[in-house]
Parts: structure tokens; sequence; C-alpha cells
């Protein structure tokens, strides 16, 4: 039996990584095998290329870099952990993914998202997501949500609002036209209600699976 692979993805401050904490709890609640991860990083080696492009320190970095390093951690990740928990039936959550990349490296960077696609194409040997949430939040409360964190920016986090006006954007489009269907939601609603729909969404998907 293969699993489903479920990624969470928004910009900075969304709350995407609270839902992928909620919905394990709901998987783990029905003894469904779950296997939980993020981007960049996932594997050892993209926890390590992750370092490098989250630093404060990389402000130099130049966008083909970026992209790169982005594609290769992403490709570890697959290779070392998305594809193995599948193959075991797991259910993957995500948080972030392949539309991480158009969003932030196509739509926030300006890099051509047919070239993003190609190279991810290249890095994840064709896996792709069976399910995405995008979580939408204006940049205001995102940045709110930052600043209350206490946390000091990281690189990305440190890009400036007409940076990530972009992304949120480049998100809502890339929604708005995927072919697969991506499932926007309201991002200021309560964490309970937006894990109430993503859990219906889920349960549904599995349903039709099974």
């Amino acid at each position: 039996m293969s699993g489903l692979f479920v990624t969470f993805e928004g910009i900075d401050g969304c709350g995407k990584s609270t839902q992928v904490a909620l919905v394990k709890k709901k998987l783990e609640e029905y003894g469904i095998a779950c296997a939980v991860t993020r981007e960049p990083g996932g594997s050892p080696i993209g926890e390590r290329i992750r370092e490098i492009l989250l630093a404060t320190e990389s402000s130099a970095m130049c966008n083909a870099c970026e992209v790169l390093l982005y594609l290769a951690a992403r490709a570890q990740h697959v290779h070392e952990t998305i594809a193995p928990a599948l193959a075991r039936g797991s259910v993957v959550l995500c948080d972030r993914f392949m539309e991480a990349t158009l969003a932030y490296q196509g739509f926030g960077r300006g890099i051509a998202l047919e070239s993003l696609a190609s190279i991810n194409g290249f890095a994840t040997d064709g896996t792709m997501p069976d399910l995405t949430f995008v979580f939408d939040i204006d940049i205001d409360t995102a940045f709110t949500r930052l600043h209350r964190s206490g946390k000091e920016p990281d690189r990305l986090e440190s890009s400036g609002r007409e940076f990530f006006e972009k992304v949120r954007n480049g998100y809502l489009t890339l929604a708005a036209q995927s072919p697969r269907g991506i499932t926007v939601l309201d991002g200021t609603k309560s964490p309970d209600s937006l894990c109430t729909a993503a859990w219906e969404r889920i349960e549904k998907e599995m349903r039709a699976g099974a």
C-alpha cells in the first residue's frame, strides 16, 4: 500500500507548522502511521544545508546559489526520508515542498517558473504531493506573529515586505492555476478550525485511496 503525501505551505508566520503538529496528533489518535518532516531539511544532509540557507551570515548568497541549495536539500530529502516513508504506507506531513520554491524563488526572486519546475522534477524524480494546503494570511499579521515569537529573523525572514507580498501573491496564483488542486485556508482562523478543515480533506483522500 502506498502512503499519502501532504504538504503545508504559506508565508512565514502563517501557522502551517502548528497545523502539521495538530494533524499529526489526529493521525496518531486513529492509529495511522505518519512521518513529519520539513524543508529545507528533512535529512541530516538537508539540515546542514538548511543552516547555510537561513543563516544571516549568508546574506551575500546569490539567487542561483539559493535555488540550487534548496533543490539539493530536497533531492536528499525525497531519497532518504519521503520516498521510503511513502513506500511503507505512511502519511507524510511535510512543512513546505515544491510550491515553496515556486512562490519564494519564482514569484519572490523572479526566477522563471519553467526553470524551477524542471530542476524540481530532476531533484524529486517526479515525486509530487497528493494534497497541498496553503495557509493564507496578510503581511501585517505575519510580521506581527513573527515579532511576537521573539525569534531573531533568519535570512529569508529578513527579506522585507515587498518580497513577502510577492510570495503571498505567488501562493495564491499557484493555487488558482494548479491542475491538481491546492486547498487555500484562511490562516487567521483558529488553529482548531483550520485543523478540522484540513483533516476533513485528508480523511476524504484516504477514503478514496482505500
